[in-house]
């Protein structure tokens, strides 16, 4: 496969429901070279986790002056186009750009090639198969680790050299595949959801880093779980 696009995002935790995207990058190929780059923020609308800026070197400044989510999704959209997608564990990058497409109701279905699969399925060394491990047993190198368009370069570096050394013993590991990834929509918390929460936060007085303008209904009523387990409920 000679033209295609690599995806990279950097983002506040693990999970798409509860966390957000901070940094987005992509490279367009074509014919086996890098034609075109796209880097930018995305505003998460809410406190970067310490571990997180120490990994990434993003700051909550950085962050802050981002773009919006949807915003972001529709730049991504726009860049690729129906180009086929090549990441590193690409699935995990689409389930966060998957879930703010489904709130938005904007179609996104797309295929793709997952140089960790590849790796997994053909390289015995080295034994960990993360892209920092990768890169360093074949020499790829990345100005800075953990920062969206270095790693969709040095992804895009690992991709043509997999290609070029096991495509042709293992040529269905290379072979595009749809990314299946069905999250339900996140809907907007509640008047009464909030009031509820409001209420909770200010009979135990509790500090707690939450964007009441963003917040949803699954992300409201967790929190108010969590609370009342840890807290106890507010009298009545």
């Amino acid at each position: 496969m000679k033209d295609y696009i690599v995806i990279d995002l950097e983002m506040t935790g693990l999970h798409p429901k509860r966390d957000a995207i901070l940094e987005v990058g992509a490279v367009r190929v074509r014919d086996h070279q890098i034609q075109e780059t796209m880097g930018f923020f995305v505003n998460p609308e809410r406190t970067i986790p310490t571990e997180v800026t120490e990994l990434t070197g993003i700051t909550q400044e950085m962050a802050d002056q981002g773009c919006t989510p949807e915003e972001a999704l529709h730049r991504v959209a726009d860049f690729v186009g129906d180009d086929i997608w090549v990441g590193h564990n690409i699935l995990y990058d689409y389930s966060f750009l998957k879930q703010q497409a489904v709130n938005i109701r904007l179609p996104f279905e797309k295929q793709a090639v997952d140089t960790l699969h590849i790796a997994r399925a053909c390289m015995q060394e080295p034994e960990s198969k993360s892209l920092d491990s990768l890169c360093e047993y074949l020499g790829i190198v990345r100005v800075k680790n953990h920062r969206a368009v270095e790693d969709a370069k040095a992804t895009c570096a690992l991709y043509e050299c997999l290609e070029k050394t096991y495509a042709i013993t293992h040529e269905n590991m290379f072979a595009p595949k749809p990314l299946i990834y069905r999250p339900k929509r996140e809907t907007p918390a509640t008047k009464t959801q909030k009031n509820h929460l409001k209420e909770l936060v200010d009979y135990h007085k509790i500090d707690i880093d939450v964007s009441w303008d963003t917040l949803t209904r699954s992300e409201a009523s967790r929190l108010t779980d969590r609370l009342i387990s840890r807290y106890g409920r507010r009298p009545k």
